[in-house]
């Protein structure tokens, strides 16, 4: 029998060894990078050519030239050890004087799969840049703990006339009876949702991109949220109460469910 080891509350490697002291200060002091978050579980990532090229197209547009897939997985694979379920991340700055960029991945216990239902607070923000998952997110952190205080599970994000773009740390879908609704605004794409979305039709769920406002609400049977830790149904946002859909919550996580995993 093979065993391993359990994933490190926080393990943090730079560029393929521990991090120092200097490497952290440099990153705590520039906010200037992007990263992506994965679930891995027997050494493999769902999805994990689509973190590759995120992690390859945001380095060109923030830096100019790409971060090859394979230096990433060798670094994943190097943090992960002998560990095979984890949360990982990859974080990607490019120090001032580098010839490349430099990769920080962390490894941390795995996340526990909640599909509890959320409520969400509508607050007036978008994303800058939305397409990057790049750092620096003081405002979906302060928006998130402004909703919770005020009892609700996560911010929603929205822009002028009250559109609708992505929650604080995953992306929204609506369900309008016929099709999936997934919110046509700036939003960053997760992987979550990029596995999903083209799957939907074959599944019989028409998939749809449309603008979704705040005083369309009323008009949805149900809503939902995916993010690297799963997917989980919406009760409400502010003071629009959903049906639900049960049955069509469960088709959709059964569906990504069924999304391959790849090894690392």
């Amino acid at each position: 029998m093979t065993t391993t080891s359990s994933a490190p509350q926080l393990l943090t490697e730079v560029d393929g060894r521990p991090a120092t002291e200097a490497d952290l200060r440099l990153r705590a002091l520039d906010t200037y990078g992007h990263f992506t978050a994965m679930q891995i579980r027997d050494g493999r990532v769902r999805g994990l050519d689509l973190h590759l090229a995120r992690l390859d197209a945001s380095t060109r547009e923030l830096f100019g030239t790409g971060l090859d897939g394979e230096r990433v997985r060798a670094l994943l694979r190097h943090a992960l050890g002998d560990v095979r379920d984890a949360s990982g991340r990859v974080y990607v700055h490019w120090p001032e004087g580098a010839e490349e960029a430099s990769v920080m991945v962390t490894v941390r216990p795995p996340a526990v799969p909640d599909e509890r239902a959320r409520s969400l607070m509508s607050v007036p923000y978008l994303r800058p840049v939305a397409h990057v998952k790049h750092l620096g997110g003081f405002a979906q952190t302060h928006y998130g703990r402004v909703a919770r205080k005020a009892g609700f599970d996560d911010a929603l994000l929205t822009g002028e006339r009250g559109v609708v773009a992505e929650a604080a740390i995953a992306n929204i879908a609506f369900w309008d009876g016929d099709s999936v609704v997934w919110p046509d605004a700036p939003v960053l794409t997760g992987i979550t949702m990029a596995l999903v979305e083209p799957r939907l039709p074959a599944a019989g769920l028409p998939s749809v991109r449309r603008e979704v406002t705040l005083a369309d609400l009323p008009r949805y049977r149900a809503a939902l949220v995916t993010n690297s830790h799963g997917i989980a149904p919406v009760s409400r946002i502010d003071d629009t109460v959903f049906p639900g859909d049960p049955a069509l919550v469960r088709r959709v996580i059964e569906l990504y469910d069924g999304v391959e995993w790849d090894r690392v």
